[in-house]
C-alpha cells in the first residue's frame, strides 16, 4: 500500500468510521434520498480525483446523444468561486462554475447544470429542458453522492486506486470494499489483467457488477490547427500529474521540463511568469498542457505564454474496447428502466 501522508493514518479509521455511519443512516432512513424524474446515470470512482471521470462522461454523453437520447449532465463544480445553482454555457468562466463544468459544456455538446446538490440541479435540469427524447442524466462524480437516488453506478478503477489508503493518509474517498456495490466497473486496458481478479473478489455473490474496458490516449494538436513545438514545456494542475507526462512519453512527445500545481489549480499572473520564466530556462519553444487547465487560462494569459511559441491543448480521449457488448447492454437497461417509470 502507497501512503501519501503517513503521519495521518491514525485518522484514516475515525473517517472510515464516519463513512459508514453515514451509509448506516441513509439505511435507516434518517436520511432520504431524493429521485429525479428521469434516469440517472453516475460515474464515479473512489478516489479523490484523477481517475479520468471527466473523459468517461464525455464519452457517454456522446454515446447517448447520437442514439436519440436527450442528455444533461449534472456536476458539482469543485472549488468554482459560485455556490448558485445553474446552466453552464460553453465560454463561461472557468473561476465561476468550476474547470470541469465548463470544459464539459465546451465538449459535450449536451446542457449541463452545476451544484453541490445535484437533486435540485436536475430538478432544473428538467424543468428548463423538456424533451419529448427520453432524458438521461449523467451525474459526474456522483458515487459519494448518496442524496441523489442513480439508476445505474459506474464507477472507475485505477491500479493507483488499489495501492492507495484511505483519506486523510490517502486519497481514497472509500474503502474497496464498495466496488462490489456498483452496477459496472470501469478499467483501463492496460490494467485490466491485474485488476479484474481485484474486482471479482469484492463483487460476492450479486452478480455484479460488469466490466467495461477503456482505451485511452492524448490527441495532441490533431488537424494542423497548431504546430506542436519541438522543445515543449508541460504543465497542469489535475490530481495525477505523472500520469499526464507518461503519455505524451508514450505517444513520442517528451517535455524538456514538467511543471504540476495542486488539483483546480486556479491560474494567476504570478504562474504564468513563473512558466515563462521555466520555459526560457530550458529555452522551450512552446507548452502542453491538459484541457482542464485551458479552459482555466484568459485571453491574456495565453496571449503572454505564446510570446514563447504555441499552447498545444493535449486532449484525453476514451473508448470502449469491447463497444457492442457495452452499447446494448447500456441501451437495453436505459430503456427497461424507461418502462417501468410509465
Amino acid at each position: 500500500m502507497s501512503v501519501r501522508r503517513p503521519w495521518l493514518l491514525p485518522l484514516a479509521p475515525l473517517y472510515g468510521a464516519a463513512l459508514a455511519f453515514k451509509k448506516q443512516m441513509f439505511a435507516w432512513g434518517w436520511l432520504k434520498r431524493s429521485h429525479l424524474e428521469s434516469t440517472v446515470i453516475s460515474v464515479g470512482s473512489v478516489s479523490a480525483g484523477g481517475a479520468g471521470k471527466t473523459p468517461v462522461v464525455l464519452m457517454l454523453a456522446s454515446i447517448l446523444r447520437h442514439r436519440g437520447y436527450a442528455v444533461r449532465i449534472l456536476t458539482r463544480g469543485y472549488k468554482r468561486q459560485s455556490d448558485a445553482i445553474s446552466r453552464v454555457d460553453p465560454f463561461d468562466d472557468a473561476r465561476w462554475h468550476g474547470d470541469e463544468p465548463v470544459l464539459l459544456a465546451q465538449r459535450s455538446g449536451v446542457p449541463v447544470y452545476v451544484g453541490a446538490d445535484r437533486y435540485q440541479a436536475g430538478v432544473m435540469a428538467e424543468q428548463a429542458e423538456p424533451s419529448e427524447k427520453l432524458v438521461v442524466h449523467l451525474l459526474d462524480d456522483g458515487f459519494q453522492h448518496r442524496r441523489l437516488a442513480r439508476d445505474i453506478d459506474i464507477v472507475l478503477l485505477t491500479q493507483e486506486d488499489v495501492d492507495d489508503a484511505l483519506l486523510p493518509a490517502g486519497n481514497l474517498r472509500e474503502p474497496l470494499e464498495v466496488i462490489g456495490q456498483a452496477d459496472v466497473v470501469i478499467l483501463r486496458e492496460e490494467e485490466a489483467d491485474s485488476l479484474r481478479g481485484v474486482v471479482n473478489g469484492l463483487s460476492g455473490a450479486t452478480g455484479k457488477p460488469a466490466l467495461w474496458l477503456i482505451r485511452r490516449r492524448l490527441s495532441l494538436g490533431e488537424g494542423g490547427e497548431v504546430a506542436l513545438p519541438t522543445i515543449p514545456l508541460a504543465f497542469c494542475g489535475i490530481a495525477r500529474p505523472n500520469n499526464f507526462i507518461s503519455m505524451l512519453k508514450a505517444q513520442g512527445y517528451e517535455p524538456a521540463k514538467a511543471v504540476s500545481f495542486e488539483d483546480h489549480h486556479a491560474y494567476s499572473e504570478a504562474d504564468i511568469a513563473h512558466l515563462l520564466q521555466a520555459a526560457r530556462a530550458v529555452e522551450a519553444n512552446g507548452f502542453v498542457t491538459t484541457e482542464k487547465d485551458a479552459v482555466k487560462l484568459t485571453p491574456v494569459m495565453r496571449d503572454r505564454l505564446e510570446t514563447i511559441g504555441p499552447v498545444v491543448v493535449a486532449r484525453l480521449c476514451v473508448e470502449l474496447v469491447n463497444e457492442k457488448q457495452v452499447l446494448e447492454q447500456l441501451v437495453t437497461t436505459v430503456g427497461r428502466l424507461d418502462r417501468r417509470r410509465r
